[in-house]
């Protein structure tokens, strides 16, 4: 049965993910006929007579969803996956078909796991490498080693707001534009376990989208740098100042009882660059320091330190990782240029056309290597 909560449809595959480029309808291989699936048989009897692009036709006969893998019967490796396979519904699953042994695995809900009968793909031609799946057992280590991670980051993030609130209380407005972006940039390195912080982040970090910037509501992070850099006086921004440094340290008080999702590790490695590429390289959340370059430059340390848990998990599953590195390291590198001598950043409006363009495809590189390991390191039991 699957570990994790099904989600939005997925419906193609872990291989297919790192070649979506070469994907076709249908492919040399054809369509097989449809392949129906019960609680009674996982595909029944299906036949292919050679390797190469293949598209299969897949039919829910069940009364509930699930899950359909096309599986290495030797080793339990994935070659594809369709998730949320609603009931009565008809999905394809395309791939590159090598030759070797297949079969189908049906995960639906409240019933076992089933395997179907094997089929032998003749030849010696090359396909998707199938993965072999991570299971939850694996990922506890790299989910209490992130918690530890988080709790140290939080305890460097309660002196740093409380630096910031000691230089509003003396008024020193200066003193306080310098303090506030280190500490926002530690809070910004905690990417993976924002979902785990629930109101918190709100209140520690959130943005003025709903409440506009003028409502007394809205509070933390971006509140202070918008007065910081407006004009504000001390004395206007010493309750925001207050309220940051309790927010902080009840969030580190409550996180011994929080809990990060297993499925979360992986899935956070995409997320935290893709939330940087939508807010923090568009300038959206420049609320007058003209610092988010620094800002996406805490994401992708945030992004490293979850590569470095998963690693020992990734560098057998996934064959496109050194790719990742590569682009993160071509897009730390270009922002790392835009850090001036005097110590401040070039504000993503007053970016050359050029350098935003090479950011910008830089960064979506990153992310479309990064793509693949949030379906590689879903943990499953099975």
């Amino acid at each position: 049965m699957l570990a994790v909560a099904m989600r939005k449809t997925r419906p193609l595959t872990i291989a297919v993910l790192a070649a979506m480029a070469s994907l076709t309808a249908c492919g040399g291989g054809g369509a097989s006929r449809t392949i129906s699936f019960n609680s009674a048989s996982c595909g029944g009897t299906w036949t292919l007579a050679k390797p190469g692009w293949h598209t299969f036709e897949l039919y829910n006969a069940n009364d509930v969803g699930g899950e359909i893998d096309l599986i290495d019967p030797r080793t339990s490796g994935i070659y594809a996956e369709v998730a949320q396979f609603g009931p009565g519904t008809t999905q394809t699953m395309s791939l590159d078909v090598g030759s070797g042994r297949y079969a189908f695995r049906c995960l639906f809900e409240d019933t076992d796991p089933m395997t179907g009968p094997a089929v032998t793909v003749p030849g010696h031609v090359k396909g998707f490498t199938a993965t072999v799946p991570v299971t939850n057992n694996e990922l506890v280590g790299p989910a209490k080693a992130y918690q530890v991670y988080t709790a140290a980051g939080l305890k460097t993030l309660v002196g740093q707001t409380e630096t910031l609130a000691s230089d509003l209380q003396r008024g020193n407005l200066a003193a306080a534009r310098r303090d506030w972006l280190p500490a926002h940039l530690t809070y910004e390195t905690l990417g993976a376990a924002y979902d785990a912080f629930g109101n918190f982040d709100d209140e520690i970090d959130g943005r003025a989208d709903a409440l506009g910037v003028s409502n007394p509501h809205w509070a933390g992070f971006y509140r202070l740098e918008y007065g910081l850099w407006h004009g504000q006086s001390a004395a206007e921004l010493m309750p925001y100042a207050s309220k940051l440094v309790a927010d902080v340290r009840s969030l580190l008080a409550t996180w011994p009882t929080m809990e990060i999702p297993l499925i979360d590790i992986g899935l956070r490695t995409h997320e935290i660059l893709e939330n940087a590429l939508e807010f923090q390289l568009t300038g959206h959340d420049d609320y007058g320091s003209g610092t988010t370059l620094a800002t996406t430059l805490a994401n992708i340390q945030g992004t490293r330190e979850l590569l470095s848990l998963l690693h020992p998990l990734l560098v057998t599953r996934y064959p496109g990782l050194p790719g990742v590195y590569t682009w993160l390291n071509r897009l730390q590198t270009l922002l790392e240029a835009e850090h001036q001598p005097d110590g401040t950043w070039v504000p993503v409006a007053q970016l050359p056309e050029s350098a935003r363009q090479d950011i910008d495809a830089a960064c979506s590189q990153a992310l479309q290597e990064l793509a693949p390991i949030a379906s590689i390191a879903e943990p499953r039991n099975t």
